[in-house]
């Protein structure tokens, strides 16, 4: 047999990974399915819709129909912000090509590329974008699961649960207890848990000023943890104690029947309690096999592309990408990384190099915020911080006013730039 130049050509590149199949049989447009309608998910999406002017046939699977998001949620808790503010649907994002599909997935078969949903339709993709934000970690506080949520919410998937949070610190009588089980790194943030206990505070100060509020928390140290300290002492002294390992803030249980906190074995209890659980990758990351033994998927640093699986990417609060946190900002810097990446393979388009960033802002109290954040770039193992800055103690109002301000325009920006 004797091989045409054309075909030593195509078998060379075939082998070597450098021709991918959808893209070259003509076939119809490339299909990209995309899972979770957040921060990662819905900003991949509408890129890959947009910057492929057509190109691409680009579905994404969220099943809710109106997406409430977490970050800026401890503002509705501490009375700051409306609760519609948080809602975004997808009319914007279909009209700019993309197929919203509201329905929630359950399976990934990796080896047939189809992606099977609740409803029972069945999506064919040349690749797959998995961002379905966090899961929890069974029994990783003793006496809670998540049948125990609507007694002790964790109101880390905000919605129902960021509502049921907020009518319960309202119900708590004069001098109550509001308790909080932090969370272990990593964990998701926003929305971060130190901001909430200030919005809680500052809530609490104004309806029920002799309350009390216990962190309870296995961690000896926490982000931001100066300018929050600060802060509590500034505006709700005395109102917030946070009990670290050295006082039994590793050795904690739940009641939920009782409503109780059990630190090292004594039961107290409490009126109100916020347990926010150890997190894991969204569920269907682990069921389409992209997770690792640490619980969440693995990437390559220079594209958000799998691991485990060349056909997929992980965006976000699932990923294991190295130093980023699991933010919203994070989240929305990755999906267009990963788009562009995508668009390169599928359309021959241009791939630039990659580079990421983040801010996280947090509220200590009305017009005084903090931030923090940091550049990043891919190296050899991961993505790796490369400058990065924090909000300095003592900070004047004016500066602090503008950082929060700074945080509105942010807010508005970033929920344009995922919904359109």
């Amino acid at each position: 047999m004797i091989l045409t130049r054309r075909e030593l050509i195509a078998g060379s590149a075939a082998a070597t990974g450098l021709l991918y199949a959808p893209a070259v049989l003509g076939q119809g447009k490339p299909k990209v399915v995309v899972i979770g309608g957040g921060a990662g998910g819905g900003t991949a999406a509408r890129y890959l819709a947009k910057d492929s002017q057509g190109a691409l046939d680009v579905t994404l699977v969220e099943a809710d129909p109106v997406y409430t998001t977490c970050f800026f949620s401890n503002l509705h808790i501490g009375g700051l912000r409306d609760f519609d503010s948080l809602r975004h649907g997808y009319d914007k994002m279909a009209a700019g090509g993309v197929t919203v599909v509201n329905d929630r997935a359950t399976a990934v078969d990796r080896e047939a590329r189809t992606v099977t949903l609740a409803g029972g339709q069945v999506l064919a993709y040349d690749r797959l974008v998995l961002s379905p934000g966090i899961d929890f970690v069974e029994d990783s506080v003793p006496g809670w699961s998540l049948d125990a949520a609507e007694i002790m919410p964790h109101a880390y998937k905000a919605g129902p649960q960021t509502e049921l949070l907020k009518r319960m610190i309202q119900a708590m009588p004069q001098g109550g207890t509001f308790a909080m089980v932090a969370p272990p790194n990593p964990y998701r943030c926003p929305p971060g848990p130190y901001e909430r206990a200030s919005m809680v505070a500052h809530l609490l100060k104004q309806t029920n000023p002799t309350a009390k509020i216990i962190i309870l928390d296995a961690k000896e140290k926490f982000s931001k943890q100066a300018l929050f300290e600060e802060g509590w002492g500034k505006y709700y002294d005395g109102m917030i104690e946070w009990i670290n390992p050295e006082f039994g803030g590793a050795d904690v249980a739940v009641r939920p029947d009782s409503m109780e906190v059990v630190v090292e074995g004594v039961a107290q209890k409490v009126d109100c309690c916020n347990v926010i659980p150890a997190q894991t990758a969204g569920r269907i990351a682990a069921i389409a096999g992209l997770t690792d033994e640490s619980g969440w998927a693995p990437v390559h640093p220079d594209s958000m592309k799998s691991r485990i699986d060349g056909n997929a990417w992980v965006l976000g609060d699932s990923s294991a990408q190295g130093d980023m946190p699991k933010s919203a900002f994070s989240a929305n810097s990755q999906a267009k990384v990963a788009a562009m990446a995508i668009r390169a393979e599928l359309t021959g388009s241009r791939l630039f190099p990659a580079k990421y960033s983040n801010t996280c802002w947090s509220l200590l109290a009305p017009e005084d915020g903090v931030k923090l954040g940091a550049s990043y770039e891919p190296n050899d193992d991961r993505i790796a911080s490369v400058e990065s800055f924090i909000s300095d103690t003592g900070e004047d109002a004016a500066l602090r006013r503008r950082t929060y301000e700074e945080s509105l325009g942010w807010y508005a920006g970033i929920t344009a730039d995922i919904f359109g």
